[in-house]
């Protein structure tokens, strides 16, 4: 055992034991985290406008800031932007991380020194708390990669701006920048597709032991090294036995990565966002991610029935219930305030508190009552998929209303690895399987108001070639699983 993985051990223990604290603690974690908050940001432009000053308590938080999602807390942002201090937070932020906003453009997240550094530790405890369950360290003696955004900045009135992933890369430990891959001119490269060529080229002689990334865009890395070399991803990096996501269900991929890789792999969830560091896998054979109750953000959660109302409660940590598909409300030391960041979260545990992503709450088809989300459609097909030896590359679903005969239907977009053998048996088995999760689905279907799904399989690589149509290929970018509409739907390439 070399000194780094001993270390390792050991460090992992001691944050074992600080999680163990704040974990068998909630409610008290949740209301110290919001009176913190509060304290911090009353001198502040928004706090003075919502009177922190009488705010005691998570009730009367709640009645003097409203649910905002980006475009509600624009006109606080676009001061911060401008270079204004003191307005959603104390001071200035350190960065801008920049994501893509589907009304306004650009979208400006304020990251701050307070905030900042829980991103890091959340990423190294997720890895921290693998090690103490399993006792598995020599990973930490190998290479390590992460497939991310280039971390070159820019400035926008002073204020650092990027990409999530590329800030992020400035803080790498000085103990792991020696196993640390790619290279910075490397990870430099803004062309999805030249980066991904310069990184296989970079790694491929190296012992990698764990690679981290977004599924989709880890596959198409994996793809080229396995047409590079000729053989699998396990055979080039014999060591590799450790995976890092986030972003998107691994679920639907597991099968395919295990055929490109020719083993299996553990892994290791995470549930990161511009907006904050939320949650991640604590355990091997525990379901569901351990959501951090003590990282400077204050959780609010809204029933998904209930969100569309004038107004809707808002629920506590201690007040969530298992199975419940929430809406995530997030406050945090960044100072993003009553923020609906879209996401939906079901907990799968509350002796620790755990959760499974469901869904978005802008993604979801209801285009005839039925109310289907992300988890519901990710669980449907890895339930066709088992025993089938069907390997899906990617997928998309959206309704079609108008279809030229017959009854309308949820239409299927696959891009497969290994296509089944009968489509139309396959098809079945996907309904099948959404029809028992989903009771507005199969009432629907049971009253003849839709007809069974259909499948599309779509051009190999025609994913990719949509992604970098609308300029979004590769990094951070996620293809949504569900669409409400036909936008995604009729730009993809049938076979």
């Amino acid at each position: 055992m070399s000194i780094k993985s001993f270390g390792a051990k050991i460090f992992a223990s001691i944050i074992h034991k600080k999680t163990q604290k704040w974990l068998k603690n909630p409610v008290e974690t949740q209301a110290k985290v919001l009176a913190d908050l509060v304290e911090q940001a009353k001198h502040t432009a928004f706090g003075q406008d919502h009177d922190f000053m009488a705010i005691t308590d998570a009730k009367t938080f709640a009645q003097r800031v409203p649910i905002r999602d980006y475009e509600g807390l624009k006109p606080y942002v676009d001061r911060v932007v401008k270079g204004e201090e003191d307005v959603l937070w104390k001071g200035k932020p350190l960065y801008f991380a920049k994501t893509s906003g589907t009304t306004s453009g650009a979208k400006y997240i304020p990251l701050t020194k307070e905030s900042m550094p829980y991103h890091i530790e959340a990423a190294r405890n997720a890895i921290l708390a693998y090690v103490h369950e399993t006792g598995i360290a020599d990973f930490v003696d190998g290479k390590m990669i992460f497939l991310q955004g280039s971390p070159i900045l820019e400035q926008k009135n002073g204020i650092n701006l990027g990409r999530l992933s590329g800030i992020v890369a400035h803080y790498v430990p000085a103990y792991l920048q020696k196993n640390r891959l790619p290279s910075w001119e490397t990870n430099c490269i803004e062309d999805w597709e030249t980066k991904v060529d310069a990184i296989v080229e970079e790694t491929v002689h190296e012992n990698m032991t764990v690679i981290s990334g977004i599924p989709s865009w880890v596959q198409m890395y994996f793809e080229r090294l396995k047409a590079r070399e000729g053989k699998g991803v396990g055979e080039i990096f014999k060591k590799f036995n450790l995976f890092i996501y986030g972003g998107v269900n691994y679920e639907p991929y597991r099968a395919k990565f295990e055929q490109l890789i020719g083993r299996k792999v553990p892994s290791i969830e995470l549930f990161p966002a511009s907006e904050g560091f939320f949650a991640y896998q604590d355990s091997q054979t525990e379901k569901g991610l351990l959501l951090l109750l003590n990282a400077g953000i204050f959780y609010e959660f809204i029933k998904v029935e209930e969100f569309f109302a004038a107004n809707p409660r808002r629920y506590t940590i201690g007040e969530v219930e298992l199975g419940v598909n929430y809406v995530l409300i997030i406050s945090t030391n960044a100072g993003l305030w009553g923020y609906n960041i879209g996401d939906t979260v079901q907990f799968v545990s509350l002796k620790p508190h755990r959760i499974v992503v469901s869904g978005r709450i802008k993604h979801f088809i209801s285009a005839f009552g039925e109310h289907v989300i992300g988890k519901e459609v990710e669980t449907a097909l890895q339930q066709a998929m088992e025993g089938t030896g069907v390997q899906v590359n990617e997928f998309t679903v959206a309704p079609q209303i108008t279809p030229a005969d017959g009854l309308p239907y949820h239409e299927w977009f696959i891009e497969f690895g290994q296509a089944p053998e009968d489509m139309e048996a396959f098809a079945l088995r996907i309904d099948e399987a959404l029809r028992k999760q989903n009771v507005y689905y199969d009432d629907l279907i049971v009253g003849k108001v839709l007809r069974t799904l259909v499948i599309r399989s779509v051009e190999k690589d025609g994913f990719q070639a949509y992604m970098k149509s609308i300029g979004k290929l590769g990094g951070q970018n996620k293809l949504p699983r569900l669409s409400n509409d036909r936008s995604i739907a009729d730009q993809l390439k049938i076979e």
